[in-house]
This record gives structure tokens, C-alpha cells and sequence, in this order.
């Protein structure tokens, strides 16, 4: 423990270090590892749905079409993104906090999704997915007969 200017422990010295060293991972982003910190190490989504399709916006600044994998399995999207590289030679990052490398999102829906006709762009950074739900999960409207 700390001790103070007279020699004796000073608890307070130890607690003020402890709260600067708090204050310092909140603004560096280290404080809580968990999902706070996840969101930002993978790309961030959007989902919903109307009463046809599921779609997904996908946040990929600085990807081309040829970096990003889809593949969808019963009601499973799996989308895995590589973030280029672009570190210039001869210079030195103070910080760098656009991702690099492979990440990859899975996306679980609610009901089964139509593989075969799933369409996706991408355009200024944001990727978009359209996923038809198969015919199974549409809502159907039954008529009533009166006798």
C-alpha cells in the first residue's frame, strides 16, 4: 500500500490511482471487454424483416465485393469480411482503430431462409442483404369457408 508524505499508508493514494486507471481504459475503450468491446471489433448490423424477407445492413468501410464470403444455411447467415491492410511504409500509427484482417458475423433468423435466392450489394461501404424466407415461414392467408 502507498504510503503518504509521513511514512503511514495512505489508502487514498491507492484509491486515486486505481480511479485514473479506470478513467484511463474507459476513454482508451478497455474498461469493459465485453460487448462493448466486441461491437467494435466486428462488423457492425442492422436486421429486420417485412413479411416476405429478412435483410441485414453490414457496416464494411474500405471492403471490396471480392473480400466479403456470404454463405446461408437453413436459417443461419454467415458473413466473414476481409478488411484490408493499407499500412503505408515509412510512417508511425498513434492509433489505429479501423479493423484489419479477417472478421466473420453470424446472423441466426427467426424462421428458414430461401438460399437460393438471396441477393446482396454493396455500396459505399455497407453491405446489403436480402434473404427471402422459404415458403414454409411466410404467412399464409387460408380463406374460410361458410357452410
Amino acid at each position: 500500500m502507498p504510503r503518504g508524505p509521513l511514512g503511514i499508508r495512505d489508502p487514498f493514494a491507492q484509491l486515486r490511482r486505481q480511479m485514473e486507471q479506470i478513467l484511463e481504459d474507459l476513454f482508451e475503450g478497455r474498461a469493459f471487454p465485453g460487448p462493448a468491446r466486441l461491437e467494435r471489433e466486428r462488423p457492425l448490423v442492422n436486421i429486420w424483416e417485412d413479411q416476405d424477407n429478412f435483410f441485414v445492413e453490414m457496416e464494411v468501410p474500405g471492403v471490396k465485393s471480392e473480400g466479403v464470403d456470404l454463405s446461408v444455411v437453413g436459417n443461419k447467415l454467415t458473413v466473414k469480411v476481409h478488411y484490408p491492410d493499407d499500412k503505408a511504409e515509412g510512417v508511425t500509427y498513434h492509433r489505429r482503430e479501423r479493423p484489419v484482417g479477417e472478421y466473420a458475423r453470424l446472423v441466426r433468423f427467426p424462421a428458414e431462409v430461401n438460399a437460393d435466392r438471396v441477393e446482396a450489394s454493396l455500396e459505399n461501404g455497407v453491405l446489403t442483404v436480402k434473404l427471402p424466407k422459404a415458403e414454409a415461414a411466410r404467412p399464409r392467408k387460408i380463406n374460410v369457408v361458410i357452410k
